[in-house]
């Protein structure tokens, strides 16, 4: 049973756990989607997952993040920088996978706050966390391997109309990890590695979602239908997170899975 960090809980709670894992997964989301999947399928013997999360995972440890909530970010730098200063084994990998959903709409028409909200979630929140879990690596003075890996999409090259925020926030952030993979090889830091992953048309959740918009709200929706309905290039969770698995460490800043439906200014398929 997966168990729930919180400030109470005891220093030494976790230590035994610590000390027998050689690798150490922090995996935002977890509990569903391509997290799910990445967390499950953990090629790492002994490794010790923990879910970053507002749901607890049943099988995985859980720090609780929210996204939109930037207190629970602090929380999370916290957890970061207590966890890495007991542990020593081989490695240490972030996956910044989770996304908060449900705010798809053209800019003007969706409502104001829940705009601000995307941002905040889907923009600020990703960048923020990549940053914490380099702070806590740098700060504990980890000698081993040091992974993140930050979620993408095709949205970072591809202008979907009713999702201006969630494009702009993955195009931000594929140059955020252009800019610190740089930055770490400016510094000498060789054992550190950084990248970003478009997975594909992968069936989650997420995808199942936004394909049931309205048209009027995201068009390319009915192409999202219609490609899932035939089963067109759509991978399940499992053969996404095994593919992504499989290319760590990566030796470029851009990990590529194929691409999601792609479509013209008429809301045809490209």
């Amino acid at each position: 049973m997966g168990r729930v960090f919180d400030k109470h809980c005891p220093p030494d709670s976790h230590d035994a756990m610590q000390r027998a894992s050689s690798s150490l997964i922090w995996i935002s989301g977890a509990t569903e989607g391509i997290g799910l999947g990445l967390a499950r399928n953990v090629p790492y013997d002994d490794a010790r997952v923990i879910n970053l999360s507002r749901r607890q995972h049943p099988d995985y440890d859980t720090h609780i993040l929210d996204l939109a909530d930037p207190g629970s970010w602090a929380g999370t730098q916290a957890h970061f920088a207590e966890t890495m200063r007991d542990f020593s084994g081989k490695r240490v990998v972030f996956i910044q996978n989770a996304h908060l959903k449900g705010l798809t709409g053209f800019a003007g028409e969706v409502p104001p706050d829940d705009y601000a909200r995307d941002i905040l979630a889907n923009v600020a929140a990703p960048l923020r966390l990549g940053e914490m879990f380099l702070r806590a690596v740098l700060e504990s003075g980890y000698a081993g391997e040091a992974g993140l890996v930050m979620m993408s999409s095709a949205s970072a090259r591809s202008p979907y109309e009713g999702q201006s925020v969630y494009c702009a926030g993955k195009a931000a952030l594929e140059m955020w990890v252009r800019v610190i993979r740089r930055e770490l090889a400016a510094r000498g830091r060789s054992g550190i590695w950084v990248t970003a992953v478009r997975p594909g048309f992968v069936d989650t959740g997420l995808i199942r979602h936004v394909a049931a918009m309205l048209d009027a709200d995201y068009p390319v929706a009915a192409a999202m239908r219609r490609q899932m309905a035939e089963g067109r290039d759509v991978l399940d969770i499992d053969t996404a997170a095994q593919q992504i698995w499989a290319a760590l460490p990566p030796s470029q800043s851009l990990l590529l899975f194929g691409e999601q439906v792609q479509v013209d200014r008429s809301g045809k398929s490209a």
